[in-house]
């Protein structure tokens, strides 16, 4: 999805928008495109939304938070999600909102005996300085350094907030938190980053400088590899658009992002 171009993703939007709205009564199409670590959450959060509002068909896309940003200022999407620390430049032409905050977890596959790490590991092993589990207190054999690929707002916060690293060479990379979870839960000596929202039984999160990734943790200002969801967009949406953006801030839907393990906006 990431190498696509804006027209060809503009035209596989539409095209969705249109199969949605051929037949029956036609429905307005809002679409969001971007991070693909907020995209099954948007995804819960339009099923919901769509159940109580028939009139409007809601598409949602991946493809990263660059891209979002890219689509909403294109137009190609009415609205962009960006899970970033800091939005870029080029993003002070649209509006934004923050929907939610998710904390980044580092995981290891279950059967590795680590069950923590400092900020300064974490640096090391990502940027290619610690090599084997060894040398972190775990079993002599190489780190499998797993990653997402550049455009993906999780690695860029990932590395922004753990600061001074450049991804090793040897890193394996992947397009999306799925893909990361499934190669990690595969690989016993597999390391990788991602949403917290996104932790299952498959993968074991490890502590950062002795504090858990957890809501408790997060919410406490303890765990410091948090960044918050954005979505942008122009100032002119449409109503049906600007309606379900402040559905989006509303407490049912705050609440549907908490049961599902994000952590709310305010």
């Amino acid at each position: 999805m990431r190498y696509l171009s804006v027209q060809v993703f503009s035209a596989a939007l539409l095209a969705g928008v249109v199969l949605l709205t051929g037949c029956g009564k036609p429905r307005e199409g809002i679409t969001l495109a971007g991070s693909t670590a907020f995209q099954p959450f948007a995804e819960k959060l339009a099923d919901q939304y769509m159940t109580t509002h028939p009139e409007v068909a809601i598409t949602i896309q991946g493809g990263g938070s660059a891209l979002g940003i890219q689509s909403a200022l294109s137009g190609a999407a009415q609205v962009g999600m960006a899970d970033l620390v800091k939005l870029p430049k080029e993003a002070a032409a649209l509006k934004s909102i923050v929907v939610a905050r998710d904390g980044i977890a580092a995981v290891v596959n279950p059967a590795n005996g680590i069950t923590g790490l400092t900020l300064e590991q974490v640096r090391g092993i990502f940027g290619g300085t610690i090599k084997n589990w060894k040398e972190v207190g775990g079993a002599d054999h190489a780190i499998s350094v797993i990653s997402r690929e550049a455009g993906s707002g999780t690695r860029s916060s990932f590395e922004q907030i753990i600061g001074g690293v450049t991804l090793t060479g040897d890193a394996l990379i992947q397009d999306s938190n799925g893909t990361i979870r499934e190669t990690v839960a595969n690989d016993a000596h597999a390391i990788g980053y991602l949403s917290h929202g996104l932790i299952n039984e498959k993968i074991k999160p490890v502590t950062v400088d002795g504090v858990s990734c957890t809501e408790k943790d997060i919410m406490a200002g303890g765990y410091k590899l948090v960044r918050p969801v954005f979505l942008v967009y122009k100032a002119d949406v449409s109503p049906a658009c600007q309606a379900f953006l402040d559905y989006l801030l509303s407490a049912e839907a705050q609440e549907l992002l908490h049961t599902n393990g994000l952590i709310k906006a305010k």
